[in-house]
């Protein structure tokens, strides 16, 4: 699994043209892949959503947006370069109804039973120690309602993946260098998401770490899911 001091020198290294890099090498797709898990969170009315590995607030800002005002959001990373960059986007869109803060996955600076949802998205693969991540966040939610929501990247469907991987491993670490002048870290996405489960992997990873109901939603034929799992 990947080293999380490594994980976050690179995320530090390349926050300030992460959303830049992103809109561009997904062709604006991820807002269609968001917008899904956002669907997802609204219909459960939770009251108290905790966005983890935020990076640059992009998920918070759209669960602000389709959410109740009178829904809590907190959103957290463990890298504060990235924390920084969701700051200056919140003062930018003047939107103050989002705590943003730094904190590990593995350790988080939260009370037990206390929240409704947890989203990650893109994040989950990146965990030092996934199980740990899940006990967590299960720790956390609370029990019987509590949903975790975790959209990220998946194996494709077998007559798309040779196409999938030429674009991962040759197309998109070239233009992502130029962007954000850091090849190796898209290496890395390249390569974390070649070694990741697939959905049937995550599905057994939530459930060996008790959570119940579990579904996996593909899209983009197959290569982005979102599972979501009940405490």
């Amino acid at each position: 699994m990947p080293d999380a001091s490594k994980v976050n020198s690179m995320f530090a290294r390349i926050a300030s043209k992460y959303d830049l890099a992103n809109r561009m090498l997904s062709f604006g797709i991820d807002r269609i892949w968001r917008n899904r898990l956002v669907e997802e969170v609204d219909v459960r009315n939770p009251e108290t959503v905790v966005d983890l590995a935020t990076g640059s607030g992009d998920v918070a800002f759209a669960l602000r947006a389709d959410l109740p005002d009178s829904t809590r959001i907190k959103a957290l990373d463990f890298c504060a370069p990235m924390i920084e960059e969701a700051k200056r986007k919140q003062v930018a869109l003047n939107e103050p109804r989002i705590e943003f803060g730094v904190g590990d996955i593995l350790e988080l600076p939260l009370d037990e039973n206390s929240s409704d949802a947890i989203t990650i998205s893109f994040g989950y693969r990146n965990l030092e120690d996934r199980h740990k991540g899940l006990l967590e966040m299960m720790r956390v939610l609370k029990s019987d309602t509590g949903h975790l929501f975790i959209l990220e990247f998946s194996q494709p469907h077998p007559l798309y993946r040779p196409f999938y991987y030429f674009y991962l491993k040759c197309v998109m670490p070239f233009f992502a260098s130029l962007i954000t002048r850091d090849l190796e870290a898209y290496k890395y996405l390249c390569s974390s998401i070649e070694s990741f489960p697939d959905r049937a992997g995550i599905t057994r990873e939530l459930e060996d770490a008790g959570f119940r109901d579990v579904i996996a939603i593909p899209m983009a034929l197959g290569s982005v899911a979102l599972h979501i799992g009940r405490a």
